[in-house]
């Protein structure tokens, strides 16, 4: 298993537009279409909530670390990893889409579509939807 997650982590993709990543927040609205959607409002630490935190994206550098220091996030994203190449290994052609929220879609689903970019190099589009819009008062 661990030799799989080693392969998973470092694969690529060769064409364009192999991998599609779409970050949201749920509260702008419904989950994009996708081949998979995962909802990371109820399992995972809201950086939201640190006021440091508030007015910052997944664009600063302290958001993702935040993010990715909550116990649960790395071991998603290798799960991700794993999804997509087990869709791309299946028989029917054609890009997977990806779908990641949160509540706001600035903060964690922003910050785990980044680093899953970051594995998959030219063959990845990357849409932030809700990245831009304003803080959602909760």
């Amino acid at each position: 298993m661990a030799d799989a997650r080693r392969q998973t982590l470092g694969r690529t993709v060769g064409g364009a537009d192999e991998v599609e990543l779409v970050s949201f927040g749920f509260l702008h609205g419904p989950a994009p279409e996708a081949d998979l959607v995962i909802d990371m409002r109820e399992h995972f630490r809201d950086p939201h909530v640190n006021p440091e935190l508030r007015q910052l994206t997944a664009e600063h550098e302290l958001v993702t670390r935040t993010v990715f220091a909550t116990p649960g996030v790395p071991e998603l994203a290798r799960a991700i990893l794993a999804a997509v190449d087990s869709f791309r290994a299946g028989p029917s052609a054609g890009p997977v889409r990806v779908a990641v929220g949160c509540a706001g879609g600035r903060h964690r689903s922003a910050a785990m579509v980044n680093h899953l970019a970051m594995h998959y190099g030219a063959g990845v589009t990357v849409e932030h939807r809700d990245i831009h819009r304003a803080v959602v008062e909760r």
